[in-house]
């Protein structure tokens, strides 16, 4: 019998799990590690975030899943990893911290064969003072950040119709921070609710952003097909929040987040103080402190991981200017190129830079976005990792056999802009490649064919078709594995 062993049970480790369990022989064991008890479709905590959705519509407890398909699940989290064994054993194994309440802080080591990292990132509140649930503002990052938030507004909404004025500041949280589409999808559905709701004119709405120009989404701007013309996702995104009277600031970091005021550095040097009544600002991402060593017990994380944490993979590490960044520094098949056995996908890998231009204030402080690996991609990876492992443990290769670059595949994104099954709207986007590739497409780095947009109610019906479909596939239902990633 072999054994793999994924990391997280998220988009990415969620996928290759149940892929895993398809392909591979019956006496081979798919193991799960993961420190909550449910998977959550993140996309939809945008509607739990507004009032819209329960938590409960965005939860699916796992347990009942992977006993149901014959795949082990420990509700614990990996503390280090130990990929050359231990001096009593060559085995490699993973240590982790039980989570589960009746086994709380219980560690054990769990042998693996082969290992797919695929943890999601630790939610790096801390790296701006005040920010964040406990202390100063809020985040639709996981459904209990999101019922939280959704609770703050219904306060908020009730002082407006009180007559109170209120203002929302909306946003990410650091000048390193990724998810600014998620932050755009949360402030064009708070604009949306509040203008259902009646109060839309008691209520001030400011997007901060460290995107250099709006609509940069972390992949250096697009140019999207509209009727025929390419369109700046600039102009697309700035039109969108003129006509919904939303206000913002580009080029943003903010340095710490006070009650009820925010302090931010802006790319040129202007210290500027934001008020708010209710402040949604998204955290930067890093990895989620695992540590490696080697068979003696020697640290040896600086080999397996970047120094933001997440696992290096067949990626170009070599530290270049932008104008020499070129598609084939992403990784293909995300193995380790320390251990051959040892994968990672989805947030959990450490790009080789960011594809928006880097920037940087004169005393050298970084704004500008981190890439992003949004559902789409994540799972395309956890897909591909799950076959080049299926294929290496039953021995029909010795080296990984399907590839999910993200320089080299393309990814759909429909973002909701007010959920009404009459009046909502979605932006709906496409991109090819992801990873701008100028020497395939010297113009724009991208294929104008494949890389469009537009807003309309057809997009919101998408949406809702997507929360339900995903969340189908998600419960591992009859023909699951037939719905694309």
């Amino acid at each position: 019998m072999a054994r793999v062993v994924v990391l997280g049970a998220g988009v990415s480790g969620h996928t290759a799990a149940a892929f895993l369990q398809k392909w591979l022989h019956r006496k081979d064991e798919v193991v799960v590690i993961s420190p909550q008890p449910d998977y959550n479709w993140i996309p939809s905590n945008i509607w739990v975030g507004v009032g819209l959705m329960p938590a409960s519509k965005v939860l699916v407890p796992l347990a009942p899943i992977y006993e149901r398909h014959n795949i082990l699940f420990k509700q614990a989290r990996a503390v280090s990893l130990h990929p050359e064994g231990s001096a009593t054993s060559p085995s490699p194994y993973v240590e982790i911290e039980w989570t589960l309440p009746a086994r709380a802080g219980e560690r054990e080591q769990v042998r693996y064969d082969f290992l797919l990292n695929s943890t999601g990132p630790k939610l790096n509140f801390d790296a701006t003072p005040g920010l964040g649930p406990g202390n100063n503002s809020l985040s639709v990052c996981t459904a209990d950040h999101a019922v939280e938030t959704a609770a703050v507004l219904a306060e908020k909404i009730e002082r407006m119709r009180r007559g109170e004025r209120q203002r929302f500041l909306v946003g990410v949280g650091h000048g390193s921070c990724t998810c600014e589409g998620a932050a755009f999808e949360y402030a064009v559905n708070l604009e949306f609710e509040l203008r259902a709701k009646g109060v839309r004119d008691k209520a001030d709405i400011l997007f901060v952003t460290n995107e250099y120009e709006l609509g940069d989404f972390g992949v250096d701007g697009l140019q999207l097909k509209q009727g025929g013309f390419l369109t700046p996702s600039s102009i697309f995104t700035e039109s969108l929040f003129v006509e919904r009277g939303i206000d913002w600031i580009t080029r943003a970091h903010v340095r710490q987040v006070d009650p009820g005021v925010a302090h931010i550095e802006t790319l040129d040097g202007e210290m500027r103080e934001e008020p708010f009544d209710l402040a949604m600002l998204l955290p930067p991402f890093s990895g989620v402190g695992l540590q490696a060593y080697d068979a003696a017990g020697g640290d040896i994380s600086e080999k397996v991981f970047a120094p933001n944490g997440f696992l290096k993979v067949d990626a170009n590490y070599e530290k270049i200017p932008y104008e020499k960044w070129r598609a084939s520094d992403w990784p293909r098949t995300y193995q380790s190129p320390a251990y051959s056995n040892v994968f990672a996908a989805g947030i959990a890998f450490a790009p080789p830079h960011p594809i928006s231009k880097p920037r940087m204030t004169a005393d050298g402080r970084m704004i500008s976005p981190t890439p992003p690996r949004t559902g789409m991609p994540s799972a395309m990876m956890g897909k591909a990792v799950a076959r080049s492992i299926a294929d290496m443990m039953q021995g029909r290769s010795k080296q990984p056999t399907a590839t999910a670059s993200m320089a080299e595949t393309g990814a759909a994104c429909v973002a909701s802009a007010g959920a009404n099954p009459f009046t909502g709207t979605a932006a709906s986007i496409t991109v090819y490649p992801i990873v701008p590739d100028y020497e395939r497409f010297p113009e724009y780095g991208r294929d104008p064919r494949y890389t469009f947009g537009e807003i309309g109610l057809a997009g919101h019906w998408i949406k809702i078709l997507l929360h339900h479909m995903f969340l189908y596939k998600a419960r591992m239902r009859p023909g699951w594995s037939l719905i694309p990633e």
